[in-house]
């Protein structure tokens, strides 16, 4: 009986709040989650307007399987809940140094196409599954499993990982081995930016994400990614979570470290665990006092790595783009040189790569009859000072308008009828994401693993984190595992039963077809 009166707040309705609220519903703890913008979603919220709807943030639906876990876990079903529609082609790469690849899951259609544009790498492609198909079943442990000390690295599926994960290589030098032409190299890295990091810094053991493209697909969920955070908000109210929705948490109560309580501009509410979903650095400088953080402190925080920021156009658009598919990515042409313009030179390229959004070829229903909707992402410096964005925004707009001319899209701007921007500077004021890294903190090896905020957070008592900023990371289904992990030990903690239906190192990435 006293476990199933436990209460367990939650800060943020992301998709690890919202997904931490379902098991922890199911657990049978008495679950609050506070939100303080007007809808759930957190970065992957929508935005409405004039009849059209804009993912905010996420529009790559990758790896369904976790989510579809934790459906089932709570008894439901996700396709059912939420029909998804499997992309070919995935994306279209659209090189500025010439050619382009419709990203397919026909892995012969694929390697044709591969050898069409580079003949001497022509079944590249296949060797570069096969090795990764075996890596990704090694790692498995390390992505499933809480690090909370360097004694969690001892254990021997670690052992067993450590030959796959050649610490001295980068993403883009792992890609390399089975690549010659260096515009397949980042056909197969760009998925760093997932982690907001460029290639040639990000670890070689991220050649996983590509190959989860391939191998289990990219979807797009009906109404957008937004449209699964709204969905799992339904199904958590009617699992009795509360969702306060317009309230945030202004301060954590403590006694001594461990958290009691949570305080908003309504009212005061006591708990017996702390779930945070928001973003880690500004939510441990702004509701923890610096005092009570040992390890992540204001002054450590600092000194620590960040992703990059985006800088974001959303256009409801009069007419149809059908033959522009559904994701298209432009890479630089000198992709070398914006990738250290971002990372090292923190300025704006002249010739920035960037990513479009056309989700009215796959569902209508997101724009006005005959109308669509763009999604456009540039890749930009996180914030800092040598950017004043209230001079760079309207500039770097047109920069960003004219850039589309180089995927075929000519005349945007004449027939833009709905438009919405968000720089670095509006992530970080409007959305409340320390420096506008929109990808939390780095993904290099020194914030890894044991050395990444620990789920079950190490500088205080009864709090929890989930989302990007803990392990195993940035990224929907990686989010997804976070709550999996994080209430799978709060649950222990608490005397509940786990939720989560997975047992400990659950090998769940190859339990199941693709």
């Amino acid at each position: 009986m006293a476990a199933s009166r436990a209460e367990v707040s939650i800060i943020g309705a992301g998709p690890g709040g919202l997904a931490a609220a379902l098991l922890l519903a199911k657990a049978g703890a008495r679950v609050r989650l506070f939100e303080s913008q007007s809808r759930v979603g957190g970065r992957t919220a929508a935005i409405e307007q004039d009849g059209y709807r804009f993912d905010l943030g996420p529009t790559f639906f990758l790896y369904p399987r976790i989510l579809s876990e934790i459906f089932t876990a709570i008894g439901r079903n996700l396709e059912t809940e939420i029909p998804l529609t499997k992309l070919d082609p995935q994306y279209r790469l659209v090189f500025g140094a010439g050619g382009h690849l419709d990203a397919t899951p026909n892995l012969t259609e694929m390697d044709r196409q591969i050898a069409a544009l580079s003949p001497q790498d022509a079944g590249a492609f296949q060797r570069f599954m096969n090795e990764n198909r075996v890596k990704l079943a090694k790692l498995r442990p390390l992505l499933e499993s809480p690090f909370c000390s360097m004694a969690d690295l001892l254990s021997p599926a670690v052992f067993e990982s450590l030959p796959w994960l050649r610490v001295w290589r980068s993403l883009g030098g792992e890609l390399q081995r089975f690549f010659t032409d260096p515009r397949l190299v980042v056909a197969f890295t760009f998925q760093s930016k997932y982690l907001g990091m460029s290639p040639f810094r990000c670890p070689s053991v991220f050649s996983i994400l590509s190959f989860l493209e391939y191998e289990y697909g990219i979807f797009h969920p009906q109404g957008g990614c937004s449209a699964i955070m709204e969905r799992m908000a339904e199904i958590a109210t009617e699992m009795g979570v509360e969702i306060h929705l317009n309230e945030p948490v202004e301060q954590i109560e403590f006694r001594g470290k461990r958290a009691v309580g949570v305080q908003t501009r309504q009212d005061r509410y006591a708990c017996d665990s702390l779930v945070v979903n928001a973003d880690f650095s500004h939510a441990m400088t702004r509701l923890v006092p610096d005092h009570l953080r040992r390890r992540w402190t204001d002054r450590k925080l600092e000194q620590k790595r960040y992703s990059c920021s985006t800088f974001m156009l959303y256009l409801g658009i009069e007419g149809r783009y059908d033959d522009l598919p559904h994701h298209t990515i432009y890479i630089a042409k000198d992709y070398q040189q914006n990738l250290a313009d971002i990372e090292t030179r923190q300025v704006l390229s002249v010739d920035p790569s960037f990513y479009v959004q056309n989700a009215c070829v796959t569902d209508p229903g997101l724009a006005p009859q005959g109308c669509s909707t763009l999604y456009v992402l540039v890749p930009v410096p996180h914030r800092n000072d040598h950017l004043d964005w209230s001079v760079e925004r309207d500039r770097f707009r047109q920069v960003a308008l004219r850039q589309l001319h180089k995927i075929g899209l000519h005349d945007v701007e004449r027939r833009i009828r709905v438009e919405k921007m968000v720089t670095p500077h509006d992530w970080e004021q409007q959305y409340a994401v320390h420096k506008g890294a929109t990808f939390n903190l780095a993904h290099n090896l020194g914030q890894m693993l044991h050395r990444r905020p620990n789920n079950r957070f190490e500088d205080l008592d009864g709090v929890y984190l989930v989302g990007g900023g803990t392990h195993p990371g940035s990224g929907l289904p990686v989010i997804f595992e976070s709550a999996r992990i994080s209430t799978k030990l709060l649950a222990h903690d608490l005397g509940l039963p786990d939720p989560t239906g997975v047992p400990a190192n659950h090998q769940t990435l190859t339990a199941l077809p693709s």
